[in-house]
């Protein structure tokens, strides 16, 4: 069992970074998070993964003061996705066309649901970025809802600023991604059920 839930762990986290270069391909607005990574890779002049991977590092350790205990999810969601994430980049054409950059949008959103689902399904602990609004929840009292919803608005906001795309995209991400992971888990659930956060942040 634990064999098959490190597994699952890791797929889901190259499918969440590589649903996400889709996502940048398609040019029509990336999650808050990423748009805040993409923001931070402009003014910079770093890769997309290197930012992922160092934000990563940077929120786990806002851990601290919160209590929350990393697992083994935690430390290759901060590695694995930030990775998976540039050779993705590397691999996938820039596209021309509104009706291709769509698919690769939808496509985007969709694996990203998958991944996400998978990623849950494993049981191995939170991202840093999932568990640093668990950790706001459990310090503060504030709702998951709440934590969740201050945390990104934060950061897209300053993801915008600082140049990141937000569009569409944007929005079909946030209506969209709760619902689908919902369909999906089920499907990855290699762990007795509990409480899940709705849609993990890469």
């Amino acid at each position: 069992m634990w064999i098959r839930r490190f597994v699952q762990l890791q797929l889901g986290l190259c499918l969440f970074g590589f649903s996400a270069a889709l996502m940048v391909r398609a040019g029509l607005g990336l999650d808050p998070w990423n748009v805040f990574h993409q923001g931070l890779s402009a003014q910079f002049g770093i890769s997309l993964g290197t930012v992922v991977i160092a934000m990563g590092v940077l929120v786990m350790l806002m851990w601290i003061p919160l209590r929350q205990k990393p697992g083994l999810g935690t430390l290759s969601n901060i590695f694995v996705i930030g990775l998976a994430l540039d050779a993705s980049l590397a691999l996938l054409p820039t596209v021309e066309g509104q009706g291709f950059r769509a698919a690769l949008m939808v496509s985007g959103v969709l694996l990203n649901a998958i991944a996400s689902a998978a990623y849950i399904g494993a049981g191995m602990g939170p991202g840093p970025r999932d568990g640093l609004m668990t950790g706001l929840n459990r310090r503060l009292g504030w709702s998951i809802r709440v934590s969740r919803l201050t945390v990104e608005i934060v950061v897209l906001g300053l993801g915008w600023l600082l140049g990141g795309t937000i569009g569409l995209g944007t929005i079909a991400y946030a209506l969209a991604i709760g619902p689908l992971i919902q369909v999906f888990l089920p499907w990855f659930n290699a762990t007795p059920k509990r409480d899940v956060s709705p849609a993990p942040s890469a």
